[in-house]
C-alpha cells in the first residue's frame, strides 16, 4: 500500500475510534473515570506502603481505598449542606440580583427593567428544572457504575501480569508492552498526584482567601476550585470567575468583588505558574495549543468528564502513537519538544 492509502486509513479508522467512542460515551466515560480512580487508589496505597515500612501492602490498600471514598463523602455533605446555605439566603440573593438589573437598566440608560419573577419565568423554570434534574440523576448513576468497574478492577488486578504473558509470548516484545504500559502509568499517575496536591494547596489557600473576605458559603467555592483546576488551562480561569460572579450577587462593593477575583487569581498565578512547573517535573509532554485542542475534542466527545481527562488521556494516545513508525510522526506532533516518548511537564496556566 503507498503512502496515500495509508494515510486514508488512518483517516478513515481514526474517525471510528472517535465515532465509536462518541456513541458509547454513556458506558467508556464511566469506565475512564474508574480506570484514573483505580490509579489514584493503588497510587496511594503504594505510597503508604513505602512510606510506612510497618504497613504491609494488603493493608495499604484497603485504607487507600477508604480514605479515597471517606473523601468523595465528604464533598457531597459539602454540597448539600451549601445548597442548604444557598436555600436559606435565596431572599437576599434575589433583592441584589434584582437591584443590580436596575442598576444596570439605569446606567444603560433604559426604563422599566423586568422583575426577577419576570426574568424567571421567561427562562421556563420547568424545563430548567427537570434539566437539572436529569443531571443530577446522571451524575448518580455514573457514580454507581464507576464504583462498580472500580471494584471490578481491583478484583482482575491481580490476573494483569498472566494476560500480558499470553497476550505476548515473545520476551521482547512483551517487555516493550510492559515498558510503555509502565510510562502510561507512572505519567497519569504523578500527573493526578501533583494536580491534587497542587488542588488541595489553591483550595485551602483560597477557602482562607474567601473567609476573610467574607463570601458566603467559601467551603464549597473552594471545593469547586479544587475540581476545576484539574482541567487544564482554562480550568482555573473559570475556578476564579464563578466566586467572582457569586460576589457580584452577594456584595454591593465592587472592591469587595475586586478582593474576591484578585485573591482568588494571584494564588492561580502564583502556584500554576511557579509552584506547579516545579512540582510536575517530567510527566506529560503537551503544547497549550494541543491540551487546548484535547479539551475541546473530549469534552465534545464525552462531556465534563472528557474535559477532566483530557490531558492524561491525551498523553496515553501520544505515548501509544511513538511506538508505531507509521503513526510516529502524529505523536511528534502532539508532543511539545519533539520527544513523545518521554514526558515533560504541562505547559502553565495562562496568567490571570
Amino acid at each position: 500500500m503507498d503512502q496515500a492509502g495509508k494515510i486514508s486509513l488512518s483517516i478513515i479508522a481514526a474517525g471510528v475510534v472517535i465515532t465509536g467512542l462518541f456513541w458509547f460515551r454513556e458506558i467508556l466515560a464511566p469506565f475512564a473515570l474508574a480506570v484514573f480512580l483505580w490509579l489514584v487508589m493503588d497510587a496511594f496505597a503504594r505510597r503508604l506502603h513505602e512510606s510506612i515500612r510497618f504497613m504491609p501492602r494488603w493493608l495499604a490498600l484497603p485504607i487507600a481505598i477508604l480514605l479515597v471514598l471517606a473523601g468523595m463523602v465528604a464533598v457531597v455533605m459539602v454540597i448539600v449542606d451549601s445548597a442548604a446555605q444557598f436555600a436559606g439566603n435565596a431572599s437576599a440573593y434575589d433583592a441584589r440580583i434584582a437591584q443590580a438589573i436596575s442598576e444596570t437598566y439605569a446606567l444603560l440608560g433604559l426604563t422599566d427593567p423586568p422583575t426577577l419573577a419576570q426574568l424567571f419565568e421567561r427562562a421556563g423554570p420547568g424545563r430548567f428544572f427537570a434539566e437539572v434534574a436529569s443531571a443530577l440523576q446522571s451524575v448518580i448513576s455514573n457514580a454507581v457504575f464507576v464504583l462498580i468497574f472500580v471494584g471490578f478492577l481491583f478484583a482482575a488486578q491481580a490476573g494483569f501480569p498472566q494476560k500480558l504473558d499470553a497476550l505476548f509470548p515473545d520476551a521482547e516484545g512483551r517487555m516493550r508492552a510492559a515498558s510503555v504500559m509502565e510510562s502510561i502509568r507512572e505519567s497519569i499517575e504523578k500527573y493526578l498526584w501533583v494536580q491534587t496536591i497542587v488542588s488541595v494547596i489553591t483550595s485551602v489557600l483560597s477557602y482562607a482567601t474567601l473567609k476573610f473576605i467574607g463570601l458566603d458559603n467559601a467551603l464549597f467555592w473552594s471545593f469547586v476550585i479544587f475540581l476545576l483546576n484539574y482541567v487544564p488551562t482554562i480550568g482555573s480561569i473559570v475556578a476564579t470567575v464563578l466566586p467572582t460572579l457569586f460576589a457580584l450577587v452577594q456584595f454591593e462593593s465592587l472592591w469587595m468583588v475586586a478582593a474576591v477575583f484578585g485573591g482568588v487569581g494571584v494564588w492561580q498565578f502564583v502556584i500554576g505558574n511557579f509552584l506547579q512547573p516545579r512540582m510536575q517535573g517530567e510527566s506529560l509532554n503537551l503544547s497549550t495549543l494541543v491540551v487546548l485542542l484535547s479539551l475541546a475534542i473530549w469534552g465534545a466527545i464525552w462531556g465534563i468528564a472528557g474535559m477532566f481527562l483530557a490531558a492524561p488521556l491525551t498523553v496515553m494516545v501520544m505515548i501509544i502513537l511513538a511506538q508505531f513508525p507509521s503513526t510516529r510522526p502524529v505523536a511528534i506532533l502532539l508532543s511539545g519538544d519533539g520527544k513523545p516518548a518521554e514526558g515533560v511537564a504541562i505547559p502553565p496556566r495562562p496568567s490571570m
